[in-house]
């Protein structure tokens, strides 16, 4: 199910922020006029990775607590701790909205 979520002028380029979709919590990250959705929670330790620094020249979101960088279009970790990836779902622009729509 798709879902709208925001305004794209709602958050600027290069941040993140934390939406809840179907129930589940998803990092949406914006990078230029492109978005990304991942799982919110890293997969080493319990933590939002919303709350962590966008890497827009490598297209990764870094987890605030121990450092592991998640690709957002993969969700595989790029460093350590965290070795399993996160989920990664649909995220698009249509009209000036963010749509999301959750991996099952």
């Amino acid at each position: 199910m798709s879902n709208v979520v925001c305004s794209l002028d709602e958050f600027e380029s290069g941040t993140a922020r934390r939406v809840v979709v179907d129930g589940r919590a998803v990092a949406l990250v914006r990078i230029g006029d492109d978005v990304y959705a991942i799982d919110d929670v890293c997969s080493h330790a319990n933590v939002s990775l919303s709350d962590g620094e966008v890497w827009s020249d490598s297209c990764m979101l870094e987890c605030p607590k121990h450092g592991s960088s998640f690709n957002l279009t993969t969700g595989e970790p790029d460093t350590l701790p965290a070795t399993r990836p996160v989920a990664v779902h649909t995220a698009r622009v249509e009209g000036g909205m963010v749509i999301v729509e959750v991996a099952s």
